[in-house]
């Protein structure tokens, strides 16, 4: 995979997206680019060690962080509960 230079802005969703449960490391991978080690290693260059170490802990071997182990009544990337964004400001409309 080509490697291009993330925006800091990127950085920061991508971070985001890791630590959400419900993102799949194959979202990242489709909407930046990076391969689930090189989310790794941003992680691990990004974070604090104890963060990263928590971070590491809580997505290994979780399924709904890996398409293949995801359950498949499972389709959808956030919670129902969670408020919809709209261009990093959450939308004040009710649904």
């Amino acid at each position: 995979m080509e490697k291009r230079e993330l925006t800091a802005i990127e950085i920061d969703r991508v971070i985001e997206m890791a630590w959400e449960d419900r993102t799949p490391f194959e979202a990242i991978t489709f909407q930046f680019g990076l391969s689930e080690d090189q989310v790794i290693s941003l992680m691990r260059n990004e974070l604090k060690p104890g963060s990263f170490k928590r971070w590491r802990q809580r997505v290994q071997g979780r399924g709904t962080k890996h398409l293949k182990l995801r359950d498949e009544n499972v389709s959808r990337f956030k919670s129902s509960r969670q408020r919809s964004i709209s261009g990093n400001a959450i939308s004040k409309r009710k649904k």
